[in-house]
């Protein structure tokens, strides 16, 4: 059971090392992009490359259990399904059902793990194989590595390595679960936190903020929902969406304003309310994405400028 690119992958692995995968449950098709040109999910597109039986049950009904019933698992694996588990489905499989986090739990349970580490600056994080229970991600673990988060790593590149080593851990664990050689260890309540759910306003730039959380806010939002800004031109607040942003290492003190565009050493620049943010690529409303370089050439106000 699972939804996206980091569910997929691990599918992937799963079926290129001979589990036998009955079927697949996953979300609906949803509209995306400007056209609402339905998608189908990544699990769905690999299950169906495999000729695997597919599902994508609204909810979980009476209908629905007893086909899972009928399937007579012996495990089920959720990864990034989203959605929870009623009671009369965690009982089914004889091995129960297990789920992979990408967490160091029982830190940052809930549904945005990897965003929430990188926005909090976090230096490490982890994969983890647990049971699911009843409450959101506070079942027993039964395996769990932890990894170094990179300084520049983004939400693409940590959620690709989390997905390739929770693969390896279903794999080592699967084998020892079924066979009785793996124990599970419960998690410290008391060491519990939770995720922030995350907004398409969350994507809001505060330009008070330091520039080292401004950076890793957009590390985090990188696929969704990005970072954003307003500009004004012509009386008229204008959405800019920073597409590429880098720290400025040489940052030196400045009396500008926060939120100050300003050029220095041939770079564009935003002051923040401590250091500055490097601006590599923009996209106005309504426009096409280009380099700060080139905006600068069509919008010559936005030096000087400052950012809502």
């Amino acid at each position: 059971m699972g939804t996206p690119d980091f569910a997929a992958n691990i599918l992937r692995v799963m079926l290129k090392e001979k589990f036998d995968i009955i079927s697949v449950y996953t979300q609906g098709d949803k509209k995306v992009g400007r056209n609402q040109i339905l998608e189908k999910s990544a699990v769905k597109k690999v299950a169906k490359d495999y000729g695997i039986e597919i599902f994508e049950p609204k909810k979980f009904d009476e209908d629905v259990v007893n086909e899972i019933k009928n399937k007579k698992p012996d495990l089920i694996i959720v990864s990034a399904y989203g959605k929870i588990l009623p009671k009369s489905i965690l009982e089914i499989p004889r091995f129960g059902v297990i789920n992979t986090h990408p967490s160091s739990l029982p830190k940052y349970r809930g549904a945005s793990p990897i965003q929430n580490a990188i926005l909090n600056g976090e230096k490490k994080t982890s994969a983890t194989i647990m049971f699911i229970e009843e409450k959101v991600d506070a079942g027993d673990i039964l395996m769990q590595e932890e990894i170094e988060i990179g300084e520049k790593e983004t939400y693409l590149e940590l959620s690709q390595r989390l997905s390739e080593i929770s693969a390896r851990l279903l794999v080592e664990t699967i084998p020892l679960l079924t066979t009785g050689k793996i124990e599970s260890k419960k998690q410290d309540e008391t060491q519990a936190t939770f995720c922030q759910l995350i907004k398409k306003e969350d994507g809001k730039i505060n330009w008070s903020d330091e520039a080292k959380d401004i950076y890793n806010r957009f590390r985090a939002f990188c696929t969704w929902p990005g970072i954003f800004t307003y500009f004004e031109k012509d009386n008229r607040n204008l959405r800019l969406k920073l597409s590429k942003i880098s720290l400025d290492a040489n940052s030196k003190e400045n009396v500008f304003e926060n939120g100050k565009v300003f050029e220095e050493n041939e770079m564009i620049k935003v002051k923040t309310g401590k250091g500055n943010i490097i601006l590599g690529e923009v996209q106005l409303e309504g426009k096409n994405k280009m380099s700060a370089r080139d905006f600068v050439c069509g919008y010559a106000n936005f030096v000087g400028s400052v950012l809502k």
